[in-house]
This record gives C-alpha cells, sequence and structure tokens, in this order.
C-alpha cells in the first residue's frame, strides 16, 4: 500500500501487520486476479485528494504489468462531490451489466 488513504484505511481495519494488508490491495489483487473482467474507473482532475491521496495511476501501473483491462477516465474539471459520482454513475451500471451480464 503505498497512498496515504489506504494507509490510514488498512491500519484502522486490519492492524498494523502490512503483510495482511495485501489480500485486500486492488493494486496487488490485480496482479494475481484469475478473472480478468474490465476495470472502469472515473475520476476527477480537480479532486483535492487525486495526488496524494488516491493515486489512481498505481492501479493503472498495475493493471498494464498484468495485462487486466482498466479504463481510466480523468474527468476534466471534476472534483469529490456527490455531482461527479452522478454525473457517471449510469456509465457504471451499463459496464458492470456488460461484464456481469454478457447478454444485457
Amino acid at each position: 500500500m503505498i497512498v496515504p488513504w489506504g494507509e490510514k484505511a488498512f491500519s484502522r481495519y486490519l492492524g498494523e501487520d502490512r503483510s495482511q494488508w495485501r489480500e485486500w490491495d486492488a493494486s496487488q489483487l490485480i496482479v494475481t486476479a484469475a478473472e480478468k473482467l474490465p476495470i472502469l474507473i472515473d475520476q476527477g482532475d480537480r479532486d483535492q485528494f487525486l495526488t496524494v491521496q488516491l493515486k489512481p495511476e498505481v492501479l493503472q501501473v498495475a493493471a498494464l504489468a498484468a495485462g487486466h483491462p482498466l479504463d481510466l477516465r480523468m474527468q476534466h474539471g471534476y472534483d469529490h462531490s456527490y455531482y461527479f459520482i452522478a454525473s457517471f454513475i449510469e456509465d457504471h451500471l451499463r459496464h458492470h451489466a456488460r461484464a456481469l451480464l454478457p447478454s444485457a
């Protein structure tokens, strides 16, 4: 885990033993995923947590190294608000329907 947001959450939920975090860390799990369902991430480029706390490029690099399909969409002008989520939720619902219900 190399992002402060995750370190804070994992230490509080899983304890201080970092070796226990690996099985919950998406950037680690993606490397060994048996099923490579496509991942869609929307991220606001004006999110105040982007560069220090979130670092979505860490997951993107891990996915690329593992050959796991990941679409990281940087959304211009969006932050970390409810409006951001509301703006893209339909895309994500459709994405999940395609991945999980191929006939949909």
